[in-house]
Parts: C-alpha cells; structure tokens; sequence
C-alpha cells in the first residue's frame, strides 16, 4: 500500500485566533492547509496523504478526561472520510499547564485514526521543537 513518498508531508493543522499552531507551522516552511476556523468557511478536502498538527483544548478541567480536548473544527475535518483515509500521523500542542492531559487531542486522534502520534510540543514550539520535527517528519516520511 505504500507509494514513493514525496519530499516533504503535506501537514494540515489548525489554529485558533491565538495563532499559536500557525506560527509554529510557519517556522517549519513546510507545505501546509488550514482547517477553516468558523463553520460558515467552505470545509477542507484533502486527497494526499497529510500528518495532522492540532492544539489541545480544555487541560482536563472536570469535563471528563477527554471532551473537549481536540478542537471541533479538527472533528469535523476528521469526520469526513475523504480526510481521516489519508492521515498518517498527528503532532500536538499544548500547554504543560494541563498536566496529565498535555497534547491529549494528539493521543485521541492517534488511538481513534490508528496513526502514530509522532510528536508533542509546548504551544508554538522552540527553535528545538522545529528542529526536532523538521528532522523527524523529513526521517518518517520517506519511511513510509
């Protein structure tokens, strides 16, 4: 089932106004699609295979260990079978701040697509964390 990998992963992310998660995609230059904000936007399609980059809601505040981590835009896109056929893997952000729940929409997406959760970073990154999945991804990706 594996084809040639292309040079680099496609990476579809999404980002709220903080802007955290598009800055750190921003400093990868990489190629990149935004899962739309608002719902009134037209919805992302995407028919390559991609590695999602999501922020983490919520920090486990009594809601139950999960509701509300993955942002409902990112559900949304994933709802959509065109989409979660060519996820191939998840990073996350998130603040320490949540404790035990730090980048857990990275973990539920992982356990939910059956895709690997390849790497878990502090809001918009460090010049470290842009290093590490610059490396990384260009490594796994041509693995694939």
């Amino acid at each position: 089932m594996s084809a040639v990998a292309t040079s680099a992963p496609l990476l579809v992310f999404f980002s709220s106004t903080s802007g955290n998660t598009a800055r750190f995609i921003q400093k990868l230059g990489l190629p990149a699609s935004r899962i739309p904000l608002h719902p009134n936007e037209p919805p992302l399609v995407i028919d390559e295979p991609f590695v999602l980059v999501t922020p983490t809601y919520g920090g486990g505040q009594g809601r139950g260990e999960e509701k509300g981590a993955v942002p409902k835009q990112v559900v949304r896109f994933l709802n959509d079978e065109r989409n979660r056929r060519h996820l191939r893997g998840v990073i996350s952000a998130g603040n320490t701040n949540f404790g035990e729940s730090f980048c857990l929409a990275g973990d539920i997406i992982s356990r939910k697509c059956d895709v690997p959760h390849l790497y878990r970073l502090e809001l918009f990154g460090t010049p470290e964390d842009v290093d590490r999945v610059s490396d990384g991804l260009d490594r796994w990706w041509h693995l694939q």
